[in-house]
């Protein structure tokens, strides 16, 4: 493929990524968007396509990813945290120590090189994850390659969980494939300023992801506020997610295949003890605090927050109790996930140079 001018590969990994994005959405696969050309970028790239996404595409689509976490702490996050503060914070912290803990026995009895054992197993946001990985020395394509894995097992065990209980499955929201090019021009603006200040933190050297973290916390501090109002239009996340995916699949090599493979088995009972430790978290909130059984095992679900809000508004469970929880979460993650990483490594008595370098083999 190599021999194919650059304008026609790029032609034809677009048209495959649409196609695969789609029939994602079709499927109501969670992160349709990111994944669709995430898959085309490893196809071609196995295919010795010659084609690579400059960097500054990769972080200005952290920055919009950024955003969109941003866009997650609303008003409602606040009253549901000021009620219960305590309890949520106790969970929280579990399952990011749940998380660590399954991390650190993946990188002591698994083959997983280095510190990417500590970010594929973080507990939630995959995107932001994945977005973040690689300022940290992780190979971001086992991190996605993991991240993605565990979602897809969550949200299937999450429905049919929903439907023992309750006796029906969510049922999908209305897809709308509309670009969004008629967005209000103020708060686009606005949006864009973030994405803007995100890429200009980025050539901080002090602060690793500030792409992602810049956006994130400033814009959740004046969106909720009301002083900014991001919009995220379908085309600017469709951009996004198209240059992250491309970004993780073009890197992809025919070993990193056959190892992400091998590690399947490990990476399958990491998720489902991941799983089985949130259970626990949930089965605390049920006896503890009197949270009813669904809503306390969705709250504490370690999947995507869009797709576990999906399946909260479709069950009738306390959709506001466990939104606020799960947007909590994906925030302490984000912003604890250096820490944890770092942590998990020096108690497995790894160093970081160590780590990157295997990583990078």
């Amino acid at each position: 493929m190599s021999d194919i001018s650059a304008a026609i590969q790029w032609a034809a990994l677009v048209i495959l990524s649409v196609l695969l994005a789609a029939a994602l959405e079709w499927a109501s696969f969670p992160a349709a968007m990111l994944l669709g050309p995430m898959l085309a970028g490893v196809a071609f790239a196995l295919r010795g396509a010659s084609l690579s996404v400059p960097r500054q595409a990769f972080i200005g689509a952290q920055a919009v990813i950024g955003c969109l976490v941003a866009l997650t702490f609303s008003p409602a996050t606040l009253v549901a945290l000021a009620r219960d503060w305590p309890l949520m914070l106790l969970v929280i912290a579990l399952v990011i120590v749940f998380g660590a803990a399954v991390g650190m026995a993946l990188m002591r009895f698994g083959s997983l090189p280095g510190n990417t054992a500590a970010w594929g197993t973080s507990p939630g946001g995959a995107a932001a994850m994945t977005a973040m990985a690689e300022s940290f020395g992780a190979d971001i394509r086992m991190v996605a390659f993991m991240q993605y894995l565990r979602v897809f097992i969550v949200i299937l065990t999450a429905s049919a969980v929903s439907w023992l209980l309750l006796g029906h499955a969510a049922a999908p929201p209305a897809r709308s494939w509309s670009p969004g090019f008629d967005a209000p021009l103020l708060p686009l603006a606005q949006t864009l300023a973030l994405v803007g200040a995100g890429v200009l933190a980025a050539r901080c050297r002090r602060m690793p992801a500030g792409a992602l973290l810049v956006p994130m916390l400033a814009g959740a501090g004046l969106n909720s506020q009301g002083i900014i109002s991001i919009t995220l239009p379908p085309w600017l996340l469709w951009c996004a997610y198209a240059s992250l995916g491309w970004y993780i699949g073009l890197k992809f090599t025919r070993q990193t295949v056959a190892y992400a493979l091998r590690a399947v088995p490990q990476l399958l009972l990491a998720t489902f003890s991941l799983m089985a430790l949130c259970g626990g978290a949930a089965w605390m909130l049920h006896a503890w605090a009197g949270v009813d059984a669904l809503s306390a095992y969705l709250a504490t679900s370690p999947g995507g927050l869009d797709s576990v809000a999906v399946i909260a508004v479709g069950s009738g469970c306390d959709v506001g109790f466990v939104l606020a929880l799960q947007t909590l979460r994906l925030f302490a993650v984000v912003l604890a996930g250096p820490l944890v990483a770092r942590l998990v490594c020096r108690v497995n008595g790894r160093s970081a140079r160590g780590m990157v370098q295997a990583a990078r083999q």
